[in-house]
């Protein structure tokens, strides 16, 4: 097992390299001009020349390139063109938030999704597998902004049950951030309970023709007993391995989201550093979320092969 994760992880680090090319690339394409919002209204062409020789703007992109990523080596995103604060700072405050959001979400995710998997597979063809499958469907066709805007109408606004906006940290008040989570959890969580549902349903539905479903049930064993003993139990594996995919994304933040309930992640966050062309907070950023997922790809390999006894034997 140590070799394996040894080697998936020698596989990440020319991705992480690629990746950094890019990420350090493509902001370079951002239009606008960072100093010119740092130096004030009367941009003074001596500020100017000051602010692009400290932050190395005047020299040859690869230049610019190598001194980064020589930085980010040791830890150091450099330091954000807007509040002249650390990147790696606001990325530690940040974090726990969207770590948060994607957690809560997940939770709605399976306590919606796998058991509606499971129904539709075991009442295959039914009306309840129709039903299913369109609130599957609609979970996925369903915009987020639109499904949001409409619990805040009518859950914050006419209701009154929860704060229609805004974020407190667990660790200062646990309840009121729970609160102010909810909604947006909700919002995300459905999407991906569509596609849990769907994967949850194939998988059930696949383990169900096998063999020793069919011998389980010729021993007498009751319904319930086959079916999340023996069939949701070797099911599991696609489900597993695609909720760490699942949970990688949302570690990117999402941006729609957190904008309309103001929650301060790392989707706020990347959208607010793109609008003030602040370069060093979107490569610290989008490196870190790139970092994050590829260690949930690493997570969901490393599941596979523990919940395979296949794959254990040919390690």
């Amino acid at each position: 097992m140590h070799i394996y994760i040894g080697k998936r992880l020698l596989v990440a680090i020319p991705t992480l390299l690629i990746v950094s090319i890019f990420v350090f690339s493509l902001q370079k394409l951002l239009p606008g001009d960072p100093t010119l919002a740092m130096a004030g209204e009367e941009r003074d062409p001596q500020v100017l020349e000051f602010l692009r020789e400290k932050y190395r703007l005047n020299d040859p992109v690869i230049y610019q390139y190598g001194h980064w990523i020589a930085n980010v080596l040791q830890g150091d995103f450099g330091m954000s063109l807007r509040t002249n604060q650390p990147v790696l700072e606001l990325i530690g405050e940040k974090l726990p938030v969207t770590i948060q959001l994607a957690v809560m979400s997940m939770i709605f995710a399976f306590i919606i999704g796998v058991p509606m998997g499971i129904l539709a597979a075991v009442k295959k063809n039914t009306v309840i597998d129709y039903v299913a499958n369109i609130i599957a469907l609609s979970g996925l066709s369903i915009p987020n902004f639109w499904l949001g805007i409409m619990l805040i109408l009518l859950v914050s606004v006419r209701l009154g049950w929860l704060p229609a906006s805004g974020y407190e940290s667990i660790f200062v008040d646990p309840v009121r951030s729970i609160q102010t989570m909810i909604m947006p959890s909700f919002v995300l969580g459905t999407a991906l309970a569509a596609t849990l549902m769907r994967h949850t349903r194939s998988a059930m539905l696949g383990v169900m023709k096998a063999d020793y479903i069919r011998t389980a049930r010729a021993k007498g064993l009751s319904e319930r007993v086959v079916i999340l003993s023996h069939t949701f139990r070797n099911a599991l594996l696609p489900i597993v391995t695609l909720s760490a995919l699942l949970f990688g994304e949302l570690l990117a933040g999402a941006v729609l989201t957190e904008q309309i309930f103001t929650i301060p992640g790392f989707g706020k966050l990347i959208v607010d550093a793109v609008f003030n062309r602040d370069y060093a907070v979107v490569q610290g950023v989008v490196l870190c979320t790139a970092i994050g997922f590829i260690l949930m790809n690493l997570v969901a390999d490393v599941l596979y092969v523990l919940l395979n006894p296949r794959m254990r034997a040919n390690l």
